[in-house]
């Protein structure tokens, strides 16, 4: 009995105010906690990581399948402008042939171009490659253009009305050149050779094309085998968003009687052969 006693007397004496009378004891400020050096330093380190992985799913997924391209200049205005970014697919032409008034992204490296400069390390050429694949940078050799004649084709400027045509047949381009530009200030004519492709850009007082190239190899063509893809999609900016479909004047049927000419029966085995 004094021995419990006395052990309930020390504990109503030490406890007794917050005990008896049910309060807490008054707190203190409360103040946020703020993560210690290690803390921050596991954060960054998490956020590189992810950065490092999503360029690394990136440059593989722009190898084989697609890749966004940033538009450098206004050679394919107002269809594209500079600073807009296109999805480029690099899977079609492996299923399919090129076609009239596809949109293309193409090396000039080795013909229209200069080689592309030199980065100082490995890394650098890794930062570079990264920077391109994601479309935050241009690596300066490749180009964007519209096709508007296959192998085989006879592309001329042009008929009474100052129209391009196609193996003859005018083109009526209204839906896609520059506003209140002509289809082109520039004469010529040629025929396309086997697996090369004339291209134009669709601002055309302002295209570096097919046209500015007629003394150099393939007389202005574009060997087929330098085609990256096809641009299919503006992704940026939000207000230039959508697809890029095929003009209608570039797909009519009376385009193709080329096909049964021997240049064209060379592209048909060509484009087999690819397949």
């Amino acid at each position: 009995m004094s021995g419990h006693d006395g052990k309930g007397t020390a504990a109503g004496q030490q406890g007794g105010e917050t005990a008896g009378t049910g309060q807490a004891p008054p707190a203190g400020p409360v103040r946020p906690v703020r993560p210690g050096p290690r803390l921050r330093g596991r954060f960054l380190r998490d956020c590189l990581l992810l950065a490092g992985l999503a360029v690394l799913f990136t440059v593989p997924a722009k190898a084989f399948v697609a890749q966004a391209f940033l538009v450098p200049t206004g050679s394919m205005a107002d269809t594209l402008l500079p600073g807009d970014r296109v999805l480029v697919n690099k899977l079609v032409y492996h299923l399919g042939g090129v076609h009239r008034g596809d949109i293309v992204v193409f090396s000039g490296t080795g013909s229209w171009g200069p080689p592309p400069p030199r980065a100082a390390s490995p890394l650098a050429r890794w930062g570079r490659d990264a920077l391109t694949a994601t479309g935050l940078a241009s690596n300066g050799t490749d180009y964007i253009k519209r096709v508007i004649g296959l192998p085989g084709d006879h592309v001329a400027c042009c008929d009474a009305r100052g129209r391009i045509t196609v193996n003859g047949v005018p083109l009526h381009e209204g839906g896609y050149l520059y506003p209140g530009e002509r289809p082109s200030d520039q004469s010529f004519q040629v025929t396309v050779p086997p697996r090369r492709l004339w291209v134009m850009g669709d601002h055309r007082a302002d295209s570096d094309d097919s046209r500015g190239h007629r003394n150099d190899p393939g007389s202005g063509t574009i060997p087929e085998s330098a085609v990256v893809g096809r641009a299919v999609l503006v992704v940026w900016p939000p207000a230039q968003l959508g697809s890029l479909p095929t003009p209608a004047t570039l797909s009519q049927p009376s385009l193709h009687g080329e096909a049964h000419t021997p240049a064209g029966r060379a592209r048909v085995a060509a484009l087999r052969g690819r397949r």
